[in-house]
């Protein structure tokens, strides 16, 4: 009776929330949102900044590389900056500093200059995400971790899945500017509803006396080369790169001195030992996989839409608007799900919808469009919402206050790096499958072929106008449909792998631990 009328009616006095607290926290997920978005935005609109910029291809690309790394090395470091600076006033620097990098990212008028304030965007920025995991555990009893917990986890993966459509639009509409230009008022929003409003906690200043500076370099030489060796390997061909070795050897460097550091000094930069909580363990190991699937899947579909159908930036965001209006609608029923199933059943129910959704899209063919692809992404943006909220329960809700800042900085960082895994892999996988089902194709279609030589002498009488050339251009169109046809048949083997990573995850969801109810709840056992 007493969890009905808990869930029901007024929430005890121990449980209210003051709505200054709750107006504050509302504004941290505003800027989460912002930087998140940011990752994305920029992705469908690349073309334009090129053009706009007179940037070269390999240039253009940075555009959204330097936000990644830089990004990357902020949030494992911005829980020991909250730490020593207070929530407020850390949350507020990272809102303010998002705001004015993004006005100077639109009056960039090289590619240097905003390869530059992109890096500077996306350090400040990626502050702003792992505060808002960790004052959602802090600040809210467990009793209203059912509607928290949708929220963080509907803005951590809407925003990137709706980034390039919300970018497509704006670059459309008006211009490439507006794609930084957007952030101005909210962002001026957020930092003064952060320095009014957050109270949750006192600065520590004495951490910033023993800062790590050693700590600081190897982590940025870590992670900071992993994200680039993952970023750009597939573009460089991997290790034939002098580049990319380079950059191996630097992550090696840093791997080694950042886990020293880490293990042995008193207050370290990011506190590893979060890890050794089963649950922390487990939950961050999904996160790294929701990564995969989340920026995985936000790449392959668009790359899919336009490279075989032609669709541009607009129509592309048209046909993937579906999965993030799943996402939403399925938010508040994930909510409610949570209070009645076991978070690891919930788990694993999503998975198995994550995998049911990349199994059908494996089966693509050149003349998939929105219809075909629409029960895919239904299941995609339903299962990411089932998945997001008992992960986030499970990984930071049974761990003890003092450990939440730092440990949702790592939290965070394993999506982000899963993410970057993720894309590399789903990019190496495209070209050498691509290769080998050309390959394929070329013994199929080989002259003396039947089937080979029907097809080209077909070919031949629609350009028998040219002449001469008739021939060199029927065998130019063969070639051309073996190659779109390899990549189809790539991108239906890149959805079959993902259908095996996540079809294993739902067995692995059995080894995390329950965990306790909410007390209230218990209360009325």
């Amino acid at each position: 009776m007493a969890t009905a009328t808990l869930t029901a009616g007024t929430p005890p006095a121990s449980d209210a929330i003051p709505m200054r607290r709750i107006f504050a926290f509302l504004a941290m997920v505003f800027g989460m949102f912002m930087a998140i978005l940011d990752i994305q935005i920029v992705s469908a609109s690349l073309a334009e900044i090129q053009a706009g910029l007179s940037a070269s291809a390999d240039e253009i690309a940075w555009v959204q590389t330097a936000y990644l790394i830089a990004e990357v090395i902020m949030i494992p470091l911005s829980g020991y900056l909250s730490r020593a600076l207070s929530t407020r006033v850390f949350f507020s620097i990272a809102a303010a500093g998002f705001t004015i990098s993004s006005v100077l990212c639109a009056m960039s008028s090289s590619i240097n200059e905003m390869i530059l304030w992109r890096a500077v965007q996306g350090f400040i920025g990626g502050g702003m995400i792992p505060g808002v995991f960790a004052a959602a555990f802090t600040i809210f009893p467990a009793s209203k971790r059912p509607i928290v917990s949708p929220l963080i986890g509907l803005v951590a993966t809407l925003a990137p899945t709706i980034g390039p459509t919300v970018g497509g639009y704006l670059s459309h509409a008006f211009s490439w500017h507006w794609l930084f230009l957007v952030n101005v008022i909210p962002g001026i929003g957020v930092t003064i509803a952060a320095w009014t409003l957050i109270d949750f906690d006192k600065p520590q200043p004495g951490l910033l006396k023993r800062f790590d500076w050693l700590g600081l370099a190897s982590m940025a030489a870590f992670l900071g080369s992993l994200e680039y060796v993952l970023e750009e390997g597939t573009r460089l061909d991997w290790f034939q790169s002098h580049e990319i070795v380079f950059f191996t050897a630097l992550m090696l460097v840093g791997a080694v001195l950042f886990f020293w550091r880490a293990l042995t000094r008193e207050d370290p930069l990011v506190d590893l030992y979060a890890f050794t909580n089963r649950n922390f363990a487990f939950g961050s190991l999904f996160s790294f996989t929701m990564g995969i699937g989340l920026y995985g899947l936000t790449y392959l579909y668009p790359v899919f839409l336009g490279r075989i159908r032609g669709y541009d930036a607009l129509m592309i965001g048209e046909t993937m608007f579906v999965t993030g209006l799943c996402m939403f609608l399925t938010a508040p029923v994930a909510g409610k799900l949570s209070q009645k199933l076991d978070p690891r059943v919930m788990m694993m129910i999503g998975f198995a919808g994550f995998a049911a959704g990349t199994y059908l899209a494996s089966f693509i063919t050149k003349d998939w469009d929105f219809h075909e692809l629409l029960l895919p992404q239904i299941l995609r943006g339903v299962s990411l919402m089932l998945c997001m909220v008992p992960i986030n329960n499970l990984a930071l809700g049974t761990l003890p206050p003092a450990q939440l800042k730092n440990a949702s900085g790592l939290y965070n960082l394993t999506r982000n790096l899963g993410g970057a895994v993720g894309l590399a892999v789903i990019n190496t996988l495209l070209n050498t499958r691509t290769d080998l089902h050309i390959t394929r194709l070329h013994e199929a279609v080989a002259v003396g072929s039947q089937v080979a030589e029907e097809r080209l002498a077909q070919m031949m009488q629609l350009f028998a106008g040219y002449g001469a050339n008739a021939e060199a251009m029927a065998l130019a169109k063969i070639s051309q449909l073996a190659h779109r046809e390899a990549l189809v048949m790539a991108f239906g083997d890149v959805f079959l792998g993902l259908t095996w990573i996540f079809a294993g995850l739902v067995v692995l969801a059995v080894f995390m631990r329950k965990p306790p109810k909410a007390a209230p709840a218990e209360a009325g056992h």
